[in-house]
């Protein structure tokens, strides 16, 4: 698979990494033996990029590539996990005792020294522009408890504000064929600054998979349920912010660009990586399969028309509509 560099990291990372927020709860349950195999599935597939956090499950996401990598210390992954929402989202939370305190607890259930990269976890939009915040960042980088630091962003303005700190060597936005904001300002300035970006919710949390209806249902504790108006969390994280039934209407003019022998979903995340700027693109995965069709997107060649004709489907159905201050 090919590999990138992650910005300011130096590190090179496949073009499709792991996002693991389903390996530790808010998807439904998942089995442990399962979490192993899909962890496996992904880097049998070329995959050496994982992303998760501290909040993933309460750890078990962490432990679950924890002990994965203790078991398989020799592929050379890069790991990325995320600190800041075990605490109530005030500003003054996001200082350095509790950065140690989080840092060392992602250590534990990681089996590690040093984390390769820890990115807040979309804190308050005032946090981003607090220069104490990235001095204990850059305490943490000296004392060696991380190598490096980055942001995971809700907005587009959250993201510019963490591209002005010298420190940040990543940022993490939401990015899909739905969601095309972070195209028009923030992956040119990222890029200039080199600084990676790493694309989540590249299927608008399973929207842009092609297999849901008016009829799917989801789990209680699933988010694809609870956060539908965003009363648990931000609610670009379920389905982009996106109107479930408007999007399955964009989900179905999306199918009539995807090419002949690739999947619905293959085609979004292969879009999202063709993105100049991107470095890598972390979708989920639930089962083995998903995690190797995911990883083959990688593959996926589309051409120009198909850009043309995802950038119709987002100013028709979602511009002025659903994302304007994002």
């Amino acid at each position: 698979m090919e590999q990138r560099i992650l910005g300011k990291t130096g590190r090179n990372v496949s073009v499709v990494g792991l996002g693991t927020w389903q390996l530790g709860a808010d998807w439904g349950n998942v089995d442990p033996a399962q979490a192993q195999a899909i962890l496996a599935a992904s880097a049998e597939a070329g995959v050496t990029f994982f992303d998760t956090a501290d909040v993933y499950g309460d750890g078990r996401s962490e432990q679950a590539i924890g002990a994965f990598l203790a078991d398989n210390p020799s592929l050379g992954i890069t790991v990325a996990t995320k600190m800041g929402r075990r605490l109530e989202q005030r500003p003054e939370n996001y200082n350095l005792a509790n950065f140690r305190e989080w840092v060392d607890r992602s250590r534990r259930n990681l089996r590690t020294d040093v984390l390769d990269l820890v990115q807040l976890h979309c804190p308050p939009t005032a946090v981003y522009s607090r220069a104490e915040v990235y001095d204990a960042l850059d305490t943490l980088v000296a004392e060696g408890a991380v190598r490096n630091y980055g942001v995971s962003v809700e907005r587009t303005d959250e993201a510019l504000e963490a591209l002005r700190h010298e420190g940040t060597a990543s940022v993490q936005i939401i990015l899909n064929a739905f969601r095309l904001k972070p195209l028009e300002e923030v992956l040119p300035a990222a890029k200039a600054a080199g600084v990676g970006i790493i694309a989540r919710v590249p299927l608008a949390s399973g929207l842009l998979s092609g297999k849901y209806t008016k009829e799917t249902t989801f789990a209680q504790d699933d988010h694809r349920n609870y956060n539908r108006a965003g009363n648990a969390f931000d609610v670009g994280e379920t389905f982009s912010g996106v109107d479930y039934e408007l999007g399955l209407k964009a989900v179905a003019e999306f199918e009539q660009l995807v090419p002949e022998g690739a999947g619905t979903a293959q085609a979004a995340i292969a879009w999202v990586a063709a993105q100049d700027g991107v470095t890598s693109v972390i979708p989920g995965a639930r089962s083995v399969e998903q995690a190797r069709a995911n990883a083959a997107a990688a593959a996926t060649v589309l051409g120009p028309e198909f850009d043309e004709g995802v950038r119709w489907i987002y100013d028709h159905y979602f511009r002025g509509a659903v994302h304007p201050r994002w």
